[in-house]
């Protein structure tokens, strides 16, 4: 077997943290990872930071409201999973629009 981690990142327009967790976790578990804890936190005043843990890896969430922003990232080292979640995104993206 050889190591191999495909990485994927970009910048979002929804800067809500309860859409994001939700919208993120269904993405998720379409795609087929196994989600095995989830870690959040919310900033004061404002911002959040969500991390799944994932079986294949992991996946965050981090708001920048005040340049109303959100950079997402994923890391998996299953590559289906990795493209079903591309895949996955593009439609959300439709809805939410990625940053330029």
């Amino acid at each position: 077997m050889e190591a191999k981690i495909d990485n994927f990142s970009c910048w979002i327009k929804d800067i809500n943290p309860e859409s994001l967790k939700k919208d993120f976790k269904q993405i998720l578990l379409s795609s087929g990872f196994g989600l095995l804890n989830c870690m959040e936190h919310h900033f004061s005043p404002q911002g959040y930071t969500c991390l799944w843990l994932l079986s294949e890896s992991h996946f965050a969430i981090h708001t920048f409201p005040e340049e109303h922003k959100t950079y997402i990232e994923l890391s998996s080292c299953n590559s289906e999973m990795y493209d079903r979640f591309l895949v996955l995104l593009d439609e959300y993206k439709e809805c939410k629009n990625v940053v330029k």
